[in-house]
């Protein structure tokens, strides 16, 4: 056979009114072009409909998924109300909900979440697992049961993360050794939550000590409050430079970035740059959120996430990029046919890039994550942002309905 897998017939972003034939071999895109030879284990008829790099979600708390009934709205009122002054209230409303975390039930509900994903082509996602003195290992347990689970259609990276601090939580760091040793693949932090900016400092300072002593790349969430003031952003970004960590660490949330003024706004976009510091923003899920277009435009790795499926503080989600990218064109007005092909590429060629996934574009030599879409143009994709026909995962279909 020339190909284990082809694709007849196909739309691309770059092919205009041209179909083309895309054959995937050993995992890999081997030929892009028209009228391959049919000699393929597997022949999808593309029907004319569009066809690009699989979805990648790099921001998803996933031991939390589907526990907003136990929580209640309160917190999610504390997060999106008030300019965001009330983050950390929010963020110590739903800590109760880990009273209460045991990894039986937690595991139930990230499959449910993991299926969706594989449904709506989603094959990347940094999962975020609560691992502190109060939720201890639970949900790393869940989320690393079901990377393996899932490991043939879904990617899975478990970030340990000490969703209530490090210094304001004493102990926090020993589980996050301990998820570490379990096998947890990325070290995450949140420092804008300590006291004061020492703290915060010391919070970068300890998880850096760790993701080194491990070889692990760092996923932190930064000054996620209505708080210009709020400098844990500049404090990552020159320890990843210092540590000589560039491209390994991710931002997620940086909403006072929407505050900032002007002349250091440009400082960080120039810190940022330099790290090789990928940015995740998730403008649906609060009201301030990081300068997308603007990162964009000078060149930062900046994606969109999902961030939250039916919890405290977001009520809705179905692992759906699409659906994501949908409400961020309305939130962040971008509406345009140019701008839709960027919120594109922040779910997909650009999301990768933020997550350091290599070879990801689709072309000849890279690996074959793709999904032949139920749309003939992004515009139609954005705007019915339903789940696509085939979703293939390292060169094998894995689609489920």
């Amino acid at each position: 056979m020339d190909f284990d897998l082809l694709i007849k017939k196909a739309r691309t972003r770059s092919s205009e009114k041209d179909f083309l034939d895309i054959g995937i071999k050993d995992g890999k895109v081997s030929k892009i072009g028209k009228n391959l030879s049919k000699k393929a284990s597997q022949i999808i008829d593309g029907k004319g409909k569009l066809v690009t790099e699989s979805f990648v979600n790099g921001h998803l708390h996933l031991c939390k998924v589907y526990t907003l009934a136990m929580v209640g709205t309160e917190a999610l009122t504390s997060y999106q109300g008030a300019s965001m002054g009330k983050a950390m209230t929010a963020i110590e409303l739903a800590s109760k909900v880990k009273e209460q975390y045991d990894e039986s039930w937690i595991i139930e509900n990230v499959r449910k979440a993991a299926r969706l994903a594989v449904k709506y082509g989603n094959t990347h996602i940094r999962a975020f697992a609560d691992t502190d003195t109060k939720a201890k290992l639970e949900g790393v347990k869940a989320l690393i049961k079901a990377r393996e689970e899932f490991k043939e259609s879904v990617e899975i990276q478990v970030v340990a993360f000490p969703q209530d601090g490090v210094v304001r939580d004493p102990g926090a760091e020993d589980y996050i050794r301990q998820a570490m040793d379990f096998g947890a693949d990325v070290v995450g932090g949140i420092p804008w939550i300590e006291y004061t900016d020492e703290d915060s400092q010391r919070h970068i300072d300890l998880m850096f000590e760790l993701a080194k002593k491990y070889d692990k790349d760092v996923s932190m969430l930064i000054d996620d409050a209505g708080d210009p003031g709020l400098r844990t952003l500049e404090m990552l970004a020159t320890k990843t430079i210092k540590e000589g960590w560039e491209g390994r660490v991710m931002v997620h949330h940086a909403r006072a970035m929407a505050l900032y003024p002007e002349p250091y706004f440009r400082k960080i976009v120039a810190l940022l740059k330099r790290g090789e510091i990928g940015v995740v923003s998730d403008p649906q899920t609060g009201p301030l959120y990081a300068r997308v277009k603007d990162l964009y435009d000078e060149g930062v790795a900046i994606a969109l996430g999902q961030d939250d499926i039916a919890d405290a503080y977001y009520p809705y989600g179905r692992n759906n990029m699409l659906e994501v990218a949908f409400l961020a064109s309305h939130l962040m007005w971008m509406t345009t046919f140019e701008e839709m092909e960027i919120l594109y590429d922040l779910i997909t060629t650009n999301a990768a890039k933020a997550m350091a996934i290599k070879n990801f574009e689709m072309k000849e030599g890279n690996k074959a994550n793709l999904v032949v879409l139920d749309a003939e143009s992004v515009w139609e994709a954005l705007n019915e942002h339903g789940a696509p026909l085939h979703v293939i995962k390292d060169g094998k279909e894995v689609t489920i309905e």
